[in-house]
C-alpha cells in the first residue's frame, strides 16, 4: 500500500516521542515546528502548537537517545539521494537532520530547510554556520503550502511533521508541482499505535497518509525500514526522469 513498516524484532521500551509540555511530563513528538497551540483533529486540519520556545525544545530534539529510534542516517539513505540533488527538509525544526543531508547532496548539490517558527529558524541559522553547511540555506515558510518554484526539487523530507499540517490533500498538491520528475516526498510520522508520539488524537493511520498523498497527485511507493515507532510513506512525481537523469 505504499507504506514502509519493517520493524526491528526487538523495540525500544522507552522512547521519547519529540515535543514535552510544560511540566516535562508529556513525551515530545515533533521534528519540525508549525501553527499555534489549539489542534483539531479533522481531515482538514492538522494538530497545531507553539514552538517559539526554542531553547526548550532543543534539549528534547537534540537528545542522545533520539539517534537510537529516528535513525537519521538510515531515513537519508533510505532516500537515494544522489551528489548534486535539490533536497528540501520540510518543518526542519532544530536542523537535525540538516547534517546528513548536507552529506548527501555534496558540494554540488543543495538543501533548503523550512520553517514558519522564528526562533526555530534562527537557531537552524546557527547551526548551519557553526557546522560550516555551505550547501544548505534556512527560509521561513508560510503555513499553507512549501513556497517552491515548480519542478525545482528532487526529494522533500517531512518529518513528524505531516499531521500539523491543515488540508493536506491541497499541500500535496503543491508538494508535487514543486518536484522533479521522478522526484520524491518522504513522510516520516508516527504509528498510531506507538508508545511515543502526539496524542493517539492526532496520529494519522499511513493509509490516511497514503490517500492524502495520492490525492495530490503522486504516485505512491513502497520501501523497506527498520524505524521503531514509525512509517514512511513515498510518493512519487510521475515522469520520464530515471534515477541519475532527475536532476
Amino acid at each position: 500500500m505504499g507504506v514502509a513498516r519493517a520493524r526491528p524484532t526487538l523495540m525500544a521500551a522507552a522512547l521519547l516521542a519529540l515535543v514535552m509540555s510544560v511540566e516535562g511530563k508529556q513525551p515530545p513528538e515533533h521534528h519540525g515546528a508549525t501553527h499555534d497551540e489549539h489542534s483539531s483533529s479533522s481531515s482538514e486540519h492538522g494538530m497545531h502548537h507553539d514552538f517559539g520556545d526554542v531553547e526548550r525544545y532543543v534539549e528534547r530534539f537534540e537528545g542522545a537517545d533520539r539517534q537510537a529510534w529516528q535513525m537519521p542516517a538510515s531515513v537519508v539513505e533510505m532516500m537515494e539521494i544522489e551528489p548534486g540533488m535539490a533536497v528540501v527538509d520540510l518543518g526542519a525544526g532544530t536542523g537535525y537532520f540538516l547534517p546528513h543531508l548536507s552529506a548527501a547532496v555534496g558540494e554540488e548539490g543543495s538543501v533548503l530547510a523550512l520553517d514558519v517558527e522564528d526562533n526555530m529558524l534562527a537557531y537552524m541559522r546557527e547551526r548551519v554556520k557553526r557546522k560550516h553547511l555551505r550547501n544548505v540555506v534556512v527560509r521561513r515558510v508560510a503555513a499553507d503550502g512549501p513556497g517552491l518554484s515548480e519542478a525545482s526539487v528532487d526529494r522533500l523530507l517531512i518529518v513528524n511533521t505531516w499531521h500539523h499540517l491543515d488540508h493536506r490533500k491541497l499541500y500535496a498538491t503543491k508538494i508535487a508541482r514543486a518536484l522533479k520528475p521522478g522526484g520524491r516526498l518522504y513522510v516520516v510520522d508516527f504509528d498510531v499505535d506507538s508508545p511515543l508520539g502526539p496524542p493517539v488524537k492526532h496520529r494519522l493511520d499511513p493509509a490516511r497518509v497514503v490517500a492524502e498523498v495520492e490525492g495530490g497527485g503522486l504516485e505512491v511507493e513502497t520501501v523497506t525500514e527498520t524505524l521503531p515507532n514509525q512509517y514512511v510513506v513515498v510518493g512519487r512525481k510521475v515522469g520520464s526522469a530515471r534515477r541519475g537523469e532527475e536532476r
